[in-house]
Order: structure tokens, then sequence, then C-alpha cells
């Protein structure tokens, strides 16, 4: 049973500002610190090739003593806000009706909420009472894409069915007032908030590009590498330097075995729908590709325009692919790396 895209939607937050903008709030917050040491992380912000991002609150609030509950008040009032934005607008899309849903799948990993937000959907859009709800937690920036998988599980397992799966971050509601380290500097000066929903379908009748194969790939003893901890203050980010290196170690085994378990080698993949962790992450799969006449282009320009959202980024990625209409029978690989460490992989045929 054939399982397709059949729309994807994203929603931004009020707040916006450049990186130059950004820079007198900087000033204030390294106000007291070593000049040195403003100057270099000045420098990290400047030269995160983010132009732009998005955020739940102003930076005069993201810059200013607030409590773990009330930023994290906020994130759960406007990732319902977000939430139903862009799964609206994916329906709209895709033509549909809200009652046209069969499973809802709920991402996020910067705040938390218990009823979760799929609950609060279901409600404001009058979901079927019936509908199987799933929400995805603690995957980080690697759950987009995991969503993805366990809704084409889903629907692969049951015909005639569609699913929607809604990501929605706040990484600025993680923010760390009074700390000083480089995870907590580079994760301020790579991220923004944001929010996509895709809509998959089994249903015969309804088009898009099908998931030919999805899967996993876990790294051994790499759990240290990415994550959050909850401290009083909030989510903390943990970000280990030796990322990019650990990425670019496993990228061949990551890619070509997942192709060749498909019957398809790197040579007949057209688009590479790659989540944008970051510069130095770009940097690193450019590198691996440059001999390949292949290019990240849409994920570079998604980091330029709203920073990482972590798990709905790469979703942002896949919109640009499906607004353009790719020509029936080209083949595109999506993949993004999250805490754990793990890759999801998917690849496409429109």
């Amino acid at each position: 049973m054939s399982v397709k895209i059949q729309s994807v939607a994203k929603a931004l937050p009020p707040y916006t500002r450049t990186t130059e903008e950004i820079m007198p709030f900087l000033d204030i917050w390294l106000s007291g610190q070593e000049e040195r040491f403003a100057r270099k992380v000045k420098k990290i912000f400047e030269n995160a090739a983010v132009e732009r991002r998005y955020s739940i609150m102003g930076p005069e609030d993201v810059f200013s003593k607030t409590s773990f509950e009330e930023k994290n008040d906020l994130y759960v009032r406007e990732v319902i806000k977000l939430g139903k934005e862009c799964l609206e607008g994916a329906l709209a899309k895709a033509g549909l009706s809200p009652q046209s849903l069969d499973y809802i799948i709920t991402v996020s990993c910067t705040g938390i909420m218990i009823p979760s937000l799929d609950a609060y959907l279901i409600n404001a859009l009058q979901l079927k009472q019936d509908i199987i709800r799933l929400p995805v937690t603690e995957m980080g920036c690697a759950a987009g894409i995991s969503g993805m998988i366990y809704a084409k599980k889903f629907l692969q397992a049951n015909p005639g069915k569609r699913a929607a799966v809604i990501a929605v971050e706040s990484p600025t509601a993680t923010f760390q007032l009074e700390d000083f380290s480089m995870p907590n500097i580079v994760s301020a000066a790579i991220f923004g908030d944001g929010a996509a929903c895709v809509i998959l379908s089994s249903h015969p009748d309804d088009e898009g590009p099908e998931i030919l194969g999805e899967e996993m790939y876990h790294f051994y003893e790499a759990e240290h590498l990415m994550g959050f901890r909850l401290t009083n203050t909030g989510l903390q980010m943990v970000l280990d330097v030796e990322v990019p290196n650990q990425i670019a170690a496993h990228f061949p085994e990551i890619i070509h075995p997942f192709l060749a378990r498909n019957g398809f080698t790197i040579d007949e993949i057209q688009h590479f729908i790659f989540h944008p962790g970051g510069k130095k992450i770009i940097q690193t799969v450019e590198e691996l590709f440059k001999d390949l006449g292949k290019n990240i282009d849409d994920t570079k320009e998604v980091l330029r325009a709203y920073g990482n959202m972590s798990s709905a980024t790469v979703l942002y990625v896949l919109e640009r692919f499906m607004d353009r209409k790719v020509p029936e029978g080209e083949k595109g690989l999506m993949l993004s790396f999250g805490p754990g460490f793990s890759a999801q992989r998917i690849l496409l045929q429109w």
C-alpha cells in the first residue's frame, strides 16, 4: 500500500528580528563579561549563516529574567496557536476537512505540556472523536522525520486513511539567561521558533510524492552529543562540538546502504531535503557531496531565512519542494539528525 505526502504548510510566530537587530540586546546581555569573550560571542552570531529568526516572544523578553514556569506557560499558549494555524494551512492546501484525518501526531521537545498539543487541536478543529493520537517528544531535531515515519507505518497498515504530523518548536523558550557556556550561546545563535504540518495519505485517490522507504539509524555510545538537561531554570542545551565530525564519520553508512536497500544509488537522487542543523553541519554535508554534483541549497536557504527550528525545520525544506512541483519520477532524500544520537531517513518519489 503506497503512502503519499499530500501537503506541507508552515506557521511562524509573531516576533521576528534580523541578526543585526539582535546585536544591541547581545551587548546588554554580555555587559560585565570579558571584552574578548563578548567579541567572540558576537562573531558566533554574525557567522551562524542565520539572517533572520522568528520567536514566540520579543527579544526584550528573551533577554530578561523569567522563570521556567513563565516561559513554559508562554510556550504552551503559543504552541497551540501555531499548531492550529499550520494544521489548518496543510488541510487547506490538500483540500481536506478536519474530519478527514484518522491519525494526528504532534512533535515538540522545547517545552512541557500535558495534555499534549494533539488534544488541544482535536478540540480546536473538532477532529474525529475516534482519531488516533501520538505525541512525540524528546527526539529533538530528528522528530519531524520521525513523526512522518510513524505516520507512514500507520497508513501502510491501514489503507484509505490520512494522518497529520504537526511539529511545533520554541527553542527561544529554552534560552538560559545566566548560562554563558558555548552550547547555550551556539544554540541561541542558530535556533529560531516555528511550526509546520505535513499531511500523509494511504487513500488511493490522493496525490503527492510517494514514500518509497524509511529508516532510522542509531549511533552507539553517543547519548552525550545532543539534548537537554532539565534544570531549575528550564531546559539547558547539550551540544557537543563533535557532532559534525560524528556525522561525517557515519555519513556513508547512513546514506548508501539505505539507498541500496531500496534499489537506488546516490546518483539517482535528484533532490536533498536535509535538516539545516547549523552552518558547520551544512558545511560538513556539502564537503561530503562536493564530488557528486549535488547541492543542499534549499537547506541553506531555510537556515538563512528562519534559523534552525528543531523538528519543524526539515518540513520547511520539504515545503519548498512541494510548492515548486517537482517533475514526475524524480526522487528526493529526506535526512535529519537528533539526540540519541540518531539519523532519520525517508526516500521519496514524485
